[in-house]
């Protein structure tokens, strides 16, 4: 029978979950509760517990530092997170730290009970087929990992290779496998055979694994999850089919990614200057890997990169640049920044102007799109590019189509659209964020190249937002 403690500061929570959940229709028995962290690790110093349901934001010790003490003190224990929070930071961590599931309290009246229960049991089941011996301890320290890329689809020539060497391996998710190398088979040579089935199987890399003596075996689960989860994507070698890693908590590698990090790589990357430097482009790459940064985050920079890169480089003549629909490794990401530099340098060559001219406009585009609220014109962005204003105004016109100052001008309209359309802003506050300080010569200049004042074009576009609206109601 599974033990079972609920953990709350609510005592009605508490009581209200004891009485009316079917704990006897799923094994389960409640034997015991406590209001807040420090009260519940003293129940179970001296009594046997199985499953544990926590609360997040208690006193004394929140839920999170439970699961902490819990996983380090008593690792067979299988924590639930019980949650008003809408917080998903909060229950992300949670998961992270070993929880099996999460349950929100508003929605317990919302389902069934049982289904609840259900869930809960059916994972801990699912752990428990997975490897038997979940909560022994390991004797020995070094351990493999096979593990691939791709976790939508499992493949199993690993169990058919495992029944045939008479390994003992534990499927711990899909195309994730691990198991210990009995000490007979120490030699090289099985690793060597092993390494060469590898190679042919695109996507999978074989993990060393050291440090396990001592740690208990549903924890090395969940931390090989974890490792696939985050930092595989970045460790897998296509070049290489083995190898090692120390498993321990936490990330392998510091990760910076903070907001000013962030920031300053988005500043980086947002100019232009890697396109011709070699040495600035290959940091800027491995600045950039070694942020770690989780898949979705990395793929919300780089489509805020494009945006930035498609509005410097379009105007000098280089393709609509784009972003595939998924990366499954660093690798991947590696190559397509190539790609792009190496398009880049290639479209950007013009043969009637020195690389060093078209570097000079594509500067001037720059400033164009990152000053565009200060007073700039044609002669100091000359000045500044180091070039004569006569011979920059021609080259910028023959290479971008169009004098520099109406370029200007179609830069601050368009960006004054997007203020218009997207924010609540006062048109005087527009007007002087894209460079006008006169809010009636910023309006006649946006109704000679638009046919509308910009009080009209936002309610213009209101009124297609609500006609749009009203089809999709009716």
């Amino acid at each position: 029978m599974i033990k079972v403690m609920i953990v709350d500061d609510d005592k009605l929570v508490r009581k209200g979950l004891i009485s009316a959940m079917p704990w006897e229709n799923f094994d389960m028995e409640v034997v015991g509760e406590a209001s807040n962290g420090k009260k519940a690790l003293e129940f179970l110093e001296s009594n046997r517990v199985d499953l544990l349901l926590t609360d997040l934001a208690m006193p004394v010790m929140s839920g999170i530092e439970l699961i902490k003490k819990v996983r380090k003190e008593f690792s067979h224990i299988y924590t639930v997170v019980l949650t008003l929070h809408q917080d998903f930071e909060y229950i992300q961590e949670a998961l992270r730290l070993g929880a099996i599931d999460y349950i929100a309290k508003v929605q317990l009246e919302k389902e069934r009970f049982e289904e609840v229960l259900e869930r809960i049991y059916n994972r801990i089941m699912q752990e428990q087929k997975r490897d038997p011996n979940a909560n022994e301890l390991f004797s020995m320290d070094r351990g493999y990992a096979l593990l691939s890329n791709n976790k939508a689809v499992g493949e199993y020539w690993v169990k058919e290779w495992s029944d045939k060497t008479d390994q003992s391996i534990v499927e711990v998710d899909i195309n994730l496998w691990f198991w210990m190398q009995p000490l007979e088979q120490s030699n090289e040579l099985w690793l060597e055979r092993f390494s060469q089935v590898i190679c042919t199987k695109p996507g999978w890399n074989l993990i060393k694994l050291n440090g396990l003596y001592g740690k208990c075996h549903k924890d090395v689960h969940r931390r090989l999850r974890e490792y696939r989860e985050k930092d595989f994507f970045y460790d897998y070698d296509p070049h290489s089919s083995v190898q090692s890693i120390l498993l321990q908590e936490g990330d392998n590698h510091k990760q910076v990614r903070s907001e000013e990090s962030m920031n300053h790589a988005k500043e980086q990357w947002s100019s232009y200057e890697w396109i011709y430097q070699d040495s600035l482009f290959n940091h800027q790459l491995y600045t950039l890997k070694m942020m770690r940064l989780p898949q979705a985050m990395l793929l919300g920079l780089l489509y805020s990169l494009i945006d930035k890169w498609n509005l410097i480089f379009s105007p000098v003549g280089i393709l609509k640049i784009q972003l595939p629909d998924s990366f499954d490794s660093w690798d991947q990401v590696d190559t397509w920044f190539i790609t792009i530099r190496n398009m880049t340098r290639s479209a950007i060559v013009k043969p009637t102007f020195s690389q060093e001219v078209v570097e000079c406009i594509i500067k001037a585009v720059h400033i164009a799109h990152e000053e565009m609220n200060h007073q700039i014109t044609a002669a100091n962005i000359a000045k500044r590019v180091n070039m004569s204003r006569s011979y920059f105004s021609q080259c910028f016109k023959e290479i971008v189509g169009m004098n520099f100052s109406d370029y200007l001008r179609q830069v601050r309209i368009e960006k004054a659209k997007e203020l218009l359309l997207y924010t609540n802003k006062t048109i005087l506050w527009i007007a002087e964020n894209v460079g006008y300080m006169d809010e009636k010569y910023f309006s006649r200049t946006f109704r000679e190249q638009t046919d509308m004042l910009p009080s009209k074009y936002r309610q213009a576009y209101d009124k297609t937002h609500d006609i749009g609206r009203d089809m999709t109601e009716k």
